[in-house]
């Protein structure tokens, strides 16, 4: 395994791996806004700004380089790109009304804006309208593992919500949460790609398994920068997972290698959110290597990711997709 990771480290940075589908990416950015279009207005103001807040949109690209790297030629992987953000734009929808956020991307969350009602039926819109394209591909097998996709995100939501305020969360439960509610849908984006190009089970599987490792190096990151960034970098407070009484990496690592007193002021907030705690919950954090804990966890994750793609035939989309596995673990936003 060790040989594989260190011969396809490359030297791709984000603009690179986005400029390798930059037309394909343009297509799905008309798509998103053809399909967005409502008679209701407040659908079309609320839509338009979700969409153009600034999002990575790394689940479309995916999408766009699986295809691409398992030898698809059609049109057909722009519209389950759109469907891909559609689906993670519902969810996050859903995520800020249940988190009372009021900020993402450095913007005001959707819910500020027009409140919570609004918000969580426009979740609702996308959710169905991306089904409606679903229907529009003509294929079970995709709406097999898109179904089957969304219905376990909706079990990783609820089982978020059982372990916030809970400072007994396990290691593992948490990274039920991340398997569920983040991993589930970068697996999905990158094993539609090997299905739209009729590749083998085999490479299907595969794809399958770099999704998943990627997705759960990306939440593990964005864990950690929840404490070891700056607000500017991330587009939110620091703090904001503390503050929903989230038991993330950081503090589960905290909690088993911290002093009593330490240990005791972490489960307090935990228990009662907020962020009344926070210098003594960073000074645990710091003290313990919590967020090297998490990176270094995070990058496992990434080094999985890259030797499923071992199966995967040569090409510059393959190249890319070692690229955004690297990605995951080295950013700083």
């Amino acid at each position: 395994m060790q040989e594989i990771l260190q011969k396809h480290r490359v030297n791709l940075d984000i603009d690179d791996i986005r400029a390798l589908v930059s037309a394909d990416a343009e297509g799905v950015d008309r798509l998103i806004l053809t399909r967005l279009r409502s008679e209701v207005a407040l659908i079309n103001e609320l839509g338009r700004y979700i969409i153009n807040s600034g999002g990575k949109r790394l689940r479309p690209l995916l999408v766009l380089l699986a295809a691409r790297a398992c030898g698809y030629q059609g049109k057909q992987h722009l519209e389950l790109a759109a469907v891909i953000e559609f689906i993670h734009t519902a969810t996050l929808l859903h995520d800020d009304v249940v988190d009372a956020s009021e900020l993402r991307r450095s913007a005001q969350t959707a819910n500020a804006i027009w409140g919570n009602e609004a918000a969580v039926l426009v979740g609702d819109f996308l959710y169905s309208r991306s089904f409606e394209m679903m229907v529009g591909i003509g294929s079970m097998r995709v709406m097999e593992i898109l179904s089957t996709t969304t219905n376990i995100i909706a079990e990783g939501e609820v089982l978020q919500l059982l372990n916030c305020h809970d400072p007994d969360t396990s290691e593992e439960r948490y990274r039920d949460v991340i398997r569920y509610k983040t991993a589930k849908l970068f697996e999905a984006s990158a094993q539609l790609g090997a299905v739209l190009g009729k590749q083998s089970q085999t490479i299907e599987h595969a794809m399958a398994r770099y999704g998943m490792h990627l997705g759960t190096a990306f939440q593990l990151i964005d864990d950690a920068l929840d404490y070891g960034s700056s607000g500017t970098d991330i587009g939110k407070n620091i703090g904001d997972d503390l503050a929903e009484g989230k038991p993330t990496l950081p503090l589960i690592h905290a909690m088993r290698h911290g002093t009593p007193e330490q240990v005791e002021a972490i489960r307090q907030a935990i228990e009662t959110g907020g962020r009344a705690h926070i210098d003594t919950v960073l000074a645990a954090i710091e003290s313990t290597n919590a967020i090297a804990y998490t990176a270094q966890s995070a990058q496992q994750e990434a080094d999985l990711a890259i030797e499923a793609l071992a199966e995967l035939p040569a090409s510059p989309y393959k190249e890319a997709l070692y690229g955004l596995a690297e990605f995951s673990v080295s950013r700083s936003y």
